[in-house]
This record gives structure tokens, sequence and C-alpha cells, in this order.
């Protein structure tokens, strides 16, 4: 992929349930991994629910097939659920490691979410769910051990501001501001 490309997201819930689905930008790749951006405007859809943001994002797909899936909001981010109306600077979605197939990211939710307010609150988020799905999905054993680790580990690497959840979004965040929607290349 090439910056500039345009990628599809599909998320899903465990048993293959539809889940959210937008469009974003491939921004490139650093250390950490690849990196997405989600303009104002993106339009986010999953059955039942769907929103336009009036907020940009970037999205990182972690190197190394992590079980997660950090957005970085820029200053007008909402929580969109948790506490609504708290401004969320950090969401990440608890997920299976994202799977690439061509200019299309899958991934499954978990879940579970870690959250960081912009007034420092860091918090998981959703835990009633995660425990409801474990019995109406059926997680394996395998799948509740993996939402937890992660969970645990992206909890305290969003506290301890650890990389990439440090400031290291903000040069991606700039890189998406400076993203021609004219010279857009569809990788659709």
């Amino acid at each position: 992929m090439v910056p500039g490309q345009q990628i599809l997201v599909e998320m899903a819930k465990w048993g293959d349930r539809p889940h959210w689905t937008y469009r974003g930008i491939y921004l490139g790749t650093d250390e950490h991994g690849d990196w997405l951006g989600c303009p104002v405007g993106t339009h986010y859809r999953r059955p039942e629910a769907e929103f336009t943001a009036d907020f940009a994002g970037v999205v990182l797909v972690p190197a190394g097939g992590v079980a997660y899936l950090p957005a970085f909001n820029d200053e007008r981010a909402q929580a969109r659920h948790g506490d609504p109306g708290s401004p969320a600077e950090v969401y990440v979605d608890i997920a299976t490691p994202a799977v690439w197939d061509g200019a299309i990211l899958r991934s499954i939710d978990l879940d579970l979410d870690v959250i960081r307010r912009r007034d420092g609150t860091v918090y998981l988020d959703d835990k009633d769910e995660f425990a409801a799905h474990q019995v109406a999905y059926g997680y394996p054993i395998e799948v509740i051990e993996l939402a937890e680790q992660a969970a645990a580990e992206v909890l305290t690497a969003v506290r301890r501001r650890d990389a990439p959840f440090d400031g290291t979004s903000d040069h991606w965040l700039a890189e998406l501001n400076r993203v021609d929607p004219n010279k857009l290349r569809d990788g659709l």
C-alpha cells in the first residue's frame, strides 16, 4: 500500500457478526505498525447505528500481530460510549490481531476497550459486555485469555504513556491534515 490510498476497515463481533465499518486513508508505517487516517466527515456504520465524525483521528494497526487496535483522536473527539460527552484522547479496541486483505483491514472486536480521556483518566470499559458475550457468543478460553492479557497490557501502557501512547500519534494526525482529498488513490 502507498500513502494516500483509500482503505476499508471491517470490524466484526465473534461468530462473524457485523460491527463497525468505515473507510480511511493509509498514511504510512513506522516501528509501531501501519497508520490509517480518518478525516473529519468519516462515516462509521454498524447494524442499528451510524454516525459521521466531526473529528479526525488516526488508527494504528500494530506491528507484531497484537490483540488491539488503538485510535488516537484530535481535540474535537468525544467518547461514543462509556462516559458520554467526555473527551476521548485514546480509544483502544481489544480485538483479534488485524489482518490485511488487500486494502481491507479485518479484525474481531472483543468488547473490552481501554480509554484515556483528555483529563488523563484511564479506564477499562465494557467488562460487563465482555462477560455477557463470553456466554452468548461462546468465546473459546484462548480468546478470553487473549483479550484479558491484551487489556491488562494496554491499560498499563496507556497509563504509563508508553509508546505509541506517548504522543507518537501527533505526527500521524499532522500527516492526515496534509492529505489532499482530491489526490487519494482508490485501493478498493
